[in-house]
């Protein structure tokens, strides 16, 4: 593995970047750092909300690349990359079908913030984590002509392969279902996934497949590790990201992306 090549890192954030207690490690910021002396550019690229990740990497955002809401958007500080927003008469298909799904909450992941209709306070606090900039409406169908969309993330307090993935598999031709998480999974456009994003932004820098290394865990993950040679699944990641990357590294507890950094700046050196 002739990692001297690489000008490119991208990395996932839950369950890959971040460990289970959504930390970013202090070795990872102290490694980025000398990435950055190597000039290898750094992107972040979640399912999150943009505040979100800028949120987790606030000493770096301004040097960086970011991903987020899988794809349907895309930034370097505040220049704008790639925007795939999804319509308001999609949104108004599925919005009826994902509220008679029992155990779960519906989030609208608007291109400013996202919006919650939720009297769940147990999922009100967890949400938090992952959506920084947010409203609490008294309705979700209210708001849906009045802002612009990147995808609409449902919640499940159990399993979301099990008990969302099923009901809505059928929408499948016209919308992109993405399993993002145990509990989570997302709708978006079809052209909102992190594989495009990556695409778009490794034309921006003049970057190849051959020159790109990235970090996955999960099936928002599938597309980015197909533009990348050097693609990695976490010990911890689901079986079918293990199937498909090249590699694999230790788990996010167990600094799974800081052992691969640690060895690509090593290589640089020699």
């Amino acid at each position: 593995m002739n990692l001297s090549k690489v000008k490119l890192v991208v990395s996932d954030m839950d369950g890959t970047l971040l460990n289970s207690k959504g930390e970013v490690s202090t070795l990872f910021f102290e490694l980025f750092e000398q990435l950055k002396e190597n000039n290898i550019i750094f992107c972040a690229a979640s399912g999150r909300q943009y505040n979100s990740i800028v949120s987790k990497l606030a000493a770096i955002k301004d040097d960086i690349y970011v991903i987020a809401e899988n794809g349907g958007i895309a930034k370097k500080k505040e220049e704008l990359l790639v925007l795939n927003l999804l319509s308001a008469d999609k949104i108004k298909k599925i919005l009826p079908v994902l509220k008679t799904i029992k155990n779960s909450q519906v989030v609208l992941c608007g291109k400013d913030g996202a919006f919650i209709d939720s009297k769940n306070e147990e999922f009100i606090d967890l949400f938090q984590e992952y959506y920084t900039k947010y409203k609490i409406v008294e309705d979700l169908n209210s708001i849906v002509d009045k802002e612009d969309f990147l995808k609409v993330a449902i919640y499940h307090f159990t399993s979301s392969e099990e008990y969302v993935y099923p009901i809505i598999k059928d929408l499948d031709d016209e919308l992109l279902i993405k399993i993002s998480g145990k509990n989570w999974l997302d709708i978006s456009d079809k052209k909102a996934n992190k594989g495009n994003a990556l695409r778009k932004v490794q034309q921006i820098l003049n970057i190849t497949k051959e020159e790109t290394m990235v970090f996955g865990d999960y099936h928002n993950d599938i597309e980015m590790l197909g533009e990348a040679d050097f693609s990695f699944s976490m010990k911890n990641a689901h079986k079918d990201i293990t199937k498909i990357a090249n590699y694999t590294t230790e788990s996010n507890d167990n600094y799974g992306v800081e052992k691969v950094l640690t060895k690509l700046i090593a290589s640089k050196s020699k």
